[in-house]
């Protein structure tokens, strides 16, 4: 399988079920992926996108979260939570089927997680207990 950016997807838990970024023109699971698209815009530009986004979720200032040094591609069924809205509704905010960027880290002080998450419209800093129990939001903004 041939990629955008070079990566080797034999190493990939989804290996079975992806399509391929080049076969499907960026698309492997029938949606966008970020990686490619800027891949594609040339040598540095998603080194250069990588950059700004690690620099906005640090920019945040959140306490208790652990400094962003880098963020990994992420099929958005893993990253895509169930939040309960103050009204009682509950609601997902990814596409299952996008590549995001984003990245774990543990909470200072305690046994939760913060999840961050964006592409290139906007960025999302949550926090959730085991196996992503009990989600909240922090912060969701448009980023660019």
């Amino acid at each position: 399988m041939k990629t955008f950016c070079g990566v080797d997807c034999t190493e990939c838990e989804l290996y079975g079920t992806c399509n391929g970024c080049s076969e499907t023109d960026g698309q492997p699971f029938g949606e966008k992926c970020m990686v490619a698209e800027y891949c594609r815009k040339g040598n540095t530009a998603f080194c250069e996108l990588k950059a700004k986004l690690i620099e906005a979720f640090n920019g945040i200032d959140i306490q208790d979260m652990e400094k962003v040094t880098d963020l990994h591609p992420l099929k958005g069924s893993f990253i895509n939570l169930e939040y309960s809205l103050p009204g009682g509704k509950n609601v997902k905010f990814w596409n299952d089927n996008k590549i995001y960027l984003g990245n774990q880290l543990h909470k200072k002080g305690g046994d939760r997680c913060y999840g961050i998450a964006a592409d290139d419209r906007y960025l999302m800093v949550s926090e959730y207990g085991a196996y992503g129990a009990d989600a909240e939001i922090v912060v969701l903004k448009r980023w660019n």
